[in-house]
């Protein structure tokens, strides 16, 4: 699932024309990342030239650094075969083209075959020596915000400081590097660093698995930056001691009752996993609700 769309975002196609024909993202938009659709929408940011301004960038959970294990499967004799034709031809071209995961699959100890073969995260992260393309790096520093929310239980992504771009070195395991000590920070490959040191990215720490986040906790990590600014700035205020106010619902902010149908329908045919329905309809009815006072 999803291998289409990283071919169709890494060569500028369809899906990129989609979201610059949408009129209603003209004057910016804000991403809400799971999981590997973290990576979509990187890509969707990165790639897509001429494109509408994304504001704010929420990950939860993402892969941004890559993961050195398969994704948790099940114990199906298909699970099977998959975990074991993707450890041992992860970077054969079948794969790469049928198998979403190994897009993202970066093997410390096959970082060569990674960079030549892998499809999708090198040219992303742009990591590829002599490929640089400075456009990526410019497109990733124009946020306004980018909040990284890793899981601390999580046992999904391998290591789970990828949700922060931490990573192992090169050619080993072990120890997990921190972000600010990976070569994609330090030499700034997308403008990470860059983004850090302007104030612009918010390392967040949740519990829980993969995906499991609490209500007060979307609340107080994603709803602040979907709403417009002088709504956060009220939030914001409210921490420091300043008198409290209610938060009051303007134009920018979406309507429960009519936004929800536009965006599970409008004019798109793709179906909608009950999970990310869920999900999209929960963070809708609770950006509706006045923010915490420790937002």
């Amino acid at each position: 699932m999803g291998f289409l769309v990283y071919a169709t975002c890494g060569t500028g196609g369809n899906c990129l024309q989609q979201v610059k024909e949408m009129k209603e993202l003209r004057n910016g938009y804000n991403i809400v990342g799971l999981s590997q659709g973290n990576l979509i929408g990187r890509g969707v940011l990165q790639f897509c030239a001429g494109g509408p301004p994304v504001k704010n960038f929420i990950s939860l959970g993402g892969p941004h650094a890559g993961t050195a294990s398969v994704p948790l499967c099940g114990s199906g004799v298909l699970c099977i075969i998959a975990d074991r034709l993707i450890k041992s031809e992860i970077y054969t071209e079948y794969i790469q083209d049928h198998l979403a995961p190994s897009g993202y699959l970066k093997l410390p100890n096959a970082i060569p075959s990674y960079l030549e073969k892998c499809r999708f995260l090198p040219k992303l992260n742009n990591e590829v020596p002599g490929e640089k393309n400075s456009s990526y790096k410019e497109r990733f520093t124009s946020l306004q915000n980018l909040v990284l929310i890793m899981f601390e239980h999580d046992t999904v992504l391998i290591p789970k400081e990828t949700s922060w771009f931490g990573y192992y070195p090169d050619g080993t395991f072990n120890p997990v590097l921190p972000p600010q000590q990976t070569n994609l920070y330090a030499e700034d490959w997308i403008g990470l660093k860059t983004l850090d040191e302007a104030g612009k990215v918010k390392y967040i720490s949740v519990p829980g698995n993969h995906l499991g986040i609490s209500r007060r906790d979307m609340k107080r990590y994603v709803v602040p930056y979907l709403v417009d600014k002088a709504s956060r700035k009220r939030s914001i205020e409210n921490d420091s001691g300043v008198q409290s106010k209610k938060i009051e619902q303007t134009a920018t902010t979406i309507d429960k009752k009519t936004s929800t149908k536009a965006i599970f329908e409008g004019s798109s045919s793709y179906f909608w996993p009950s999970s990310i329905k869920s999900f999209v309809a929960e963070l809708l009815g609770l950006m509706e609700e006045p923010l915490p006072p420790d937002t």
